[in-house]
């Protein structure tokens, strides 16, 4: 098969969807590889790298895109990239499909075969693609509320973990998926006070199994939200359903009764976000300021880390890429079904539940009904 990667355009998007080891081992398993000149970068990849792996550089990103069978990315492709799809292209990336009808639409009249790395799931539930992202987001969404949190960036200007005698940084974390355990690790490790809040009173459990008695767990409920975000300094929103529309559980009613200067951090915000008064920001401006809470909701989080993202990234969707590029994508999925749970769109449907049911109008349609 002839795989390809192309620089991202993202906003300040500095990850890479192929490293120079991934390429050396998909040309080892007897594939073409194209990549574009510069695309590794920003990652700290070099174009000689990838020669040295055995890729062809190919200047234009036109050029991949016609003549690659899979294109491998990092982010969702950008509507002047539209007019580069063909049909039959597997496109191997995150697409976030709920939060953007506009590349469902593209993807579908251009027959696209969207494989997306936050939809493919394991027989035990887990999310591997979005795991590696879920987990440097969380961590980020502390580093990053801290630093916002600092009056010159319109914060309370406090500090998360205060020192002696003076109050510590009360956090509230909506969600206890990946996101918002490794966002409480960071806020807990950094002394702040956190409140963890989600709706399975198991995960509750596990999380306080893990914290102990340094986070308080509730149940994630309007009356609980609304109580807890009044004390917050920072609120990260990292509620999860896969590759649906976020559930908006941070009302916009909440931000007067708020501290001003407190500051939210919506990590969903890829899948529309989980907060009444998101809208999505960028690296370049990545907060805004609504009735007195500082908003940041960048769409492209661990683009700010990509070295570290990329490696953590292309460890995990190698293998089943792998799996694709060695049987092509329909033998993929009949023999790995956790791959097929990765497929949004195939020849102009839409084949995952949660993504149908984001907008009105499309109809759902059973993936092995067209294998």
């Amino acid at each position: 098969m002839i795989v390809g990667c192309v620089k991202e355009i993202k906003n300040n998007e500095f990850r890479v969807g192929l490293t120079p080891d991934n390429v050396k081992n998909y040309i080892n398993a007897g594939h073409e590889v194209l990549i574009q000149k510069g695309a590794g970068e920003g990652s700290g990849f070099s174009d000689y790298e990838y020669i040295e792996a055995g890729a062809e550089l190919v200047e234009d990103a036109k050029d991949v895109w016609n003549r690659v069978e899979m294109m491998v990315k990092v982010k969702e492709p950008l509507p002047e990239e539209y007019p580069l799809f063909h049909d039959g292209l597997i496109l191997y990336t995150y697409l976030h499909l709920a939060a953007d009808q506009e590349q469902m639409d593209a993807l579908l009249n251009g027959k696209v075969k969207g494989v997306a790395y936050e939809t493919l799931q394991e027989t035990d539930g887990s999310l591997p693609l979005l795991a590696p992202m879920s987990q440097i987001a969380g961590r980020l969404s502390i580093q990053e509320g801290a630093k916002y949190l600092e009056k010159r960036f319109g914060g309370e200007g406090i500090l998360l973990a205060g020192v002696p005698g003076t109050p510590k940084a009360n956090v509230v974390i909506l969600g206890g998926g990946t996101v918002g355990t490794n966002a409480c690790k960071i806020a807990v490790g950094m002394g702040a006070n956190v409140t963890i809040l989600d709706i399975s009173l198991k995960r509750l459990e596990q999380l306080d199994n893990q914290f102990g008695s340094v986070i308080q767990t509730l149940v994630s409920n309007d009356t609980n939200v609304e109580k807890v975000v009044r004390r917050a300094d920072l609120v990260i929103g990292s509620v999860l359903i896969p590759g649906g529309s976020a559930p908006k559980i941070f009302k916009k009613r909440f931000l007067k009764e708020m501290k001003p200067g407190a500051v939210f951090v919506d990590v969903a915000v890829d899948q529309g976000g989980c907060g009444e008064s998101t809208r999505v920001t960028t690296h370049d401006e990545p907060t805004y300021i609504e009735d007195g809470i500082v908003h940041y909701c960048v769409g492209n989080m661990p683009g700010a880390v990509p070295r570290t993202s990329t490696i953590a990234l292309t460890n995990a969707t190698e293998k089943y890429g792998l799996e694709i590029a060695n049987q092509g994508l329909e033998e993929a999925c009949k023999n790995n079904p956790v791959i097929a749970t990765g497929v949004n769109t195939y020849d102009g449907k839409v084949t995952n539940k949660n993504v149908a049911n984001s907008f009105d109008g499309y109809e759902y349609v059973d993936l092995n009904t067209l294998l």
